[in-house]
């Protein structure tokens, strides 16, 4: 790809979470499947906060090894995406992270129709953590259905880093 470009498109190997991991009771599935005429990555669930639980989640390293990803020359991420029209996070995890509950997080509402939503980088909030966000570092990034009762209906088609 031409360094100059101004979007890289990248092929996550998706992966399904749910907060079952900490005893949460949230159900959910990920599939690879055909939405509104494109393949996507579609998350569906039931979001439940009994147990202390609260999510369901699809994720990608960006590198096979879980190793970091140098972004550091593209101003953040684009997803086309589409879904039910209810607020969902886009969560960034980077190698200077410890905890599982830290991240940097920016929320989003999934449109009807497909759409392209941006996130430039200086958007994500941190959360419980003093560390500072570096997209030389970047080592996961998490679409999540989170913090309230409700069906969670999200499909990603496409994921890019763009300038």
């Amino acid at each position: 790809m031409d360094a100059d470009a101004p979007t890289k498109a990248l092929s996550p190997s998706w992966s399904f979470v749910a907060d079952t991991v900490m005893g949460g009771v949230s159900t959910g599935s990920l599939d690879i499947c055909d939405v509104g005429g494109r393949r996507a990555a579609r998350l569906t669930g039931a979001v439940s906060l009994d147990n202390n639980g609260g999510f369901v989640q699809m994720a990608f390293d960006l590198t096979p090894d879980g190793a970091a990803y140098d972004a550091s020359d593209w101003l953040g991420f684009e997803l086309d995406c589409c879904g039910n029209e209810e607020a969902y996070e886009l969560r960034l995890r980077t190698t200077d992270l410890q905890r599982p509950w830290q991240s940097f997080r920016a929320e989003f509402f999934a449109p009807a129709v497909w759409a392209t939503r941006r996130f430039p980088f200086a958007d994500f909030a941190p959360h419980k953590t003093d560390a500072a966000f570096d997209p030389a570092h970047l080592r996961r990034v998490g679409v999540l259905a989170i913090g309230r009762t409700f069906d969670a209906d999200i499909a990603v088609s496409a994921v890019r880093l763009y300038r």
